[in-house]
This record gives structure tokens, sequence and C-alpha cells, in this order.
């Protein structure tokens, strides 16, 4: 009995370093972080600024691949289920929440599934008219669409989209009734706004701020609580007639559920690094973003109050399950 008990204490001295030792040597490899949309798009570019600037922190490659599909729930799937090594991660955005709302099944849980690190980046959508449109402010689409309920269209890259769920969300609170236009990307319904096709898009900055400086295009309004610094002279929606009305998109880091905390503090202090980097800095603010890092346990209750949200959008506009 003696002997059992001192076996099981060496046993407990000898594992109690364990855990330190093992964060001490991670990384000792190369870092792959998944990304869930087409190469070279918004996502795809976060996750490249961020991650060349962390390799220089951790001392290894972070790699990014794109495993675009299903509106990022391939790559969230992909990750979910990794080894939780640290190894894996996850460059999610606002459409990770909005898949938990409007997805009937999905192979992971969007939150329980994943070790928060770090949020990186939220900025909004803008709502915008082709430059010859009748609709000089937010409140005359709101008249139109009040007049003659279901005739006022938008488009947005597609079903199930945060885009798509702004404008739900936009019709609720202002008490309208609009007809979604889902296309396949920005950049159809941007070539749909154009050709007058739709009577406005909702869209992020990046996507149509080169068609609003080449004079083609007019935005509106921006769908987050305060003015975007790029476009200042425009209002946003709240200031238009509907209060508390505040959409933005985000990015964030998140590893697979059960990492090793030691490693997720190593991940967060080397995201936190590289955004205050003036370089990196600058990057994420061309594409319009807030440039905003966190702490794991505030990205979780963030993305917890998203997904939230989003099932609220879901149950009241009545959009069907996907």
């Amino acid at each position: 009995m003696k002997r059992r008990h001192f076996v099981a204490s060496c046993g407990a001295a000898l594992a109690w370093p364990l855990r330190p030792s093992f964060a001490a040597a991670y990384p000792d490899k190369a870092i792959k972080l998944y990304q869930g949309y087409a190469p070279g798009g918004n996502a795809d570019a976060i996750a490249r600024a961020v991650g060349m600037e962390m390799s220089k922190t951790l001392g290894q490659a972070v790699v990014v691949e794109a495993q675009s599909g299903a509106g990022g729930n391939i790559a969230a799937s992909t990750v979910a289920h990794a080894k939780a090594d640290g190894y894996t991660l996850l460059l999610a955005t606002g459409g990770h929440a909005v898949a938990g709302a409007l997805y009937e099944t999905l192979t992971y849980k969007t939150v329980s599934d994943f070790e928060m690190v770090s949020t990186i980046t939220y900025f909004p959508f803008l709502f915008a008219v082709n430059a010859n449109a009748k609709f000089q402010s937010l409140k005359e689409i709101m008249a139109a669409a009040k007049a003659a309920p279901g005739t006022v269209s938008y488009g947005t890259a597609g079903i199930g989209s945060t885009h798509h769920l702004a404008g739900e969300l936009f019709a609720s609170m202002s008490g309208n009734s609009l007809l979604h236009v889902p296309y396949r990307g920005d950049a159809a319904a941007l070539t749909a706004l154009l050709a007058g096709d739709v009577a406005f898009i909702i869209a992020p900055p990046t996507a149509a701020m080169s068609n609003i400086e080449a004079g083609k295009l007019r935005a509106l309004a921006v769908s987050g609580p305060q003015r975007w610094p790029g476009l200042p002279q425009v209002p946003t929606v709240a200031e238009q007639g509907v209060p508390g009305y505040d959409v933005r998109s985000w990015a964030g880091l998140m590893a697979p559920a059960g990492t090793p905390g030691p490693v997720v503090e190593q991940l967060n202090a080397a995201v936190l690094k590289a955004l205050e980097v003036p370089a990196v800095r600058k990057r994420l603010e061309d594409m319009g973003g807030e440039v905003r890092a966190s702490t794991p346990a505030e990205m979780k209750a963030m993305v917890s109050a998203e997904l939230e949200k989003w099932k609220r959008v879901v149950a009241d506009a009545r959009i069907p399950k996907q």
C-alpha cells in the first residue's frame, strides 16, 4: 500500500512539469491557419497579414490555407475536428456565428468546439445604390418599402451570408418588407446593381469602394454604430431612423477545443503583438476594418452574443433553416 502511494506521488511529481515544458517547446513546427473563403478575398488577406507577423514572434511559419465552401463551414469543421495541439487554427469571420444560427445541422458546435484566441478586426457593411438611382437616402428607401411592401429589392453575396441577415435585421427593425435577391458573391451583386437589377446592395467596403470612388455607386448608409472613417460623410443606419441598428462582421482566431491554455496564451500574445505593427494595422484599416484584439474570454463572449443575435433574426424573419 505504501509502495503504491509512493509510486503515485512520484508519477504526479513527474507529470506536473509537463504542461509548462510543452508550452515552452511550442511551436516546434509550422502552424496551419485555415480560412473558409476564396483565396484573395477579405478573410484570406486578413489571415496572411496577421499570420505572417505572428510567424516572426512564434519562430515558425504560419501557413494560410483556403478551404472555401459552405460559407466557411468546411474550414470550421476541419479545425473543430483537428488535434488540439495549437498547430491547426481557424481564421473565423462573422459568418461563423451566422452559420450557427442558420444551419439546421453542422458537424461542429459554434462556440464549445473551439478555444477562442483573439479578435482581430471589425468592419461594417455599406448600403449602396447605383449612382443614377432615385434614392438619395436610406429614409427614402424605407418610405418606398412602406408604400409598396416586398417590392424594394436588395442584393447580397448569398443566402445565409452576414450581408443577407444584415438586410433582414434592417427590414425587421425598420418595420418594412424587402425583397432579398441573393447572388454568388459580392462581385455578382455589384454587377447586378450597376445593371439596375436591384435597388441597393449590402456589401463590405472593400467590395464597393472602387465603384464608389469611380462615381458609379453612392453609399447611403454604414451598418456599424459609428460612421466609417473611409466615408465620414455617410450616416449610419441608426442615424437614419433605425436606432440601435448595429451589424459588423469581424475576424478572429480560433483553435480546436481542448488546446492547452498556455498555448492559447502564446497565440493570443502573438496576435496582440502582430496588431501593434504599423504595417499590419494599416493593411487591416485599408480593408475597412477597425483593428481590435481581445482576450480569449472576451472573444468567447462576443461570439456567443453574436450567435444568439442571429438566432433571433432568423426566427423573427422566418428565414428557412439551411
